[in-house]
């Protein structure tokens, strides 16, 4: 396959570039790339278990458990034992983890939004149907 036909290369680019500038941006308010998606996740599930965390963020179990433990070390997050599943730990942002979040956030958006304003309306909208599009054929094996 030629190179010119080769967008793999493109598309990890563009996921570089991304997470090079977010990691930039997030150093200043403290926090790597992994926590941070941990924050944004605990922001809007508060109580979700690691696991259910780490799916939601793309990272393995183990993963999140370094993330979250470095987070709890840290007093951004706190753990409690699930109330009916003993072996299963809720996790939550403290108020220091929320105000840690808030900060970063703005950080994440501005990036975001640099992003954004590239394209129009229906630009983004074909950007996220082809990236879809894009997933979809990586995850078909021709089976």
């Amino acid at each position: 396959m030629p190179p010119e036909d080769r967008l793999g290369l493109d598309i990890k680019r563009a996921e570089q570039e991304l997470i090079a500038a977010k990691s930039a941006a997030l150093k200043t308010a403290g926090l790597s790339v992994p926590q941070y998606a941990a924050l944004f996740g605990l922001s809007g599930s508060p109580g979700i278990s690691a696991a259910a965390l780490a799916r939601a963020c793309l990272v393995t179990p183990q993963a999140m458990n370094v993330v979250l433990k470095n987070l709890e070390e840290r007093g951004l997050v706190e753990r409690t034992p699930h109330p009916w599943h003993g072996n299963v730990l809720e996790t939550r942002l403290t108020s220091r983890g929320s105000e840690a979040f808030e900060a970063a956030d703005v950080l994440a958006v501005a990036i975001e939004r640099r992003i954004s304003g590239e394209f129009n309306p229906g630009e983004r909208e074909l950007l996220r149907s082809l990236l879809a599009r894009a997933v979809a054929a990586i995850r078909d094996d021709g089976a």
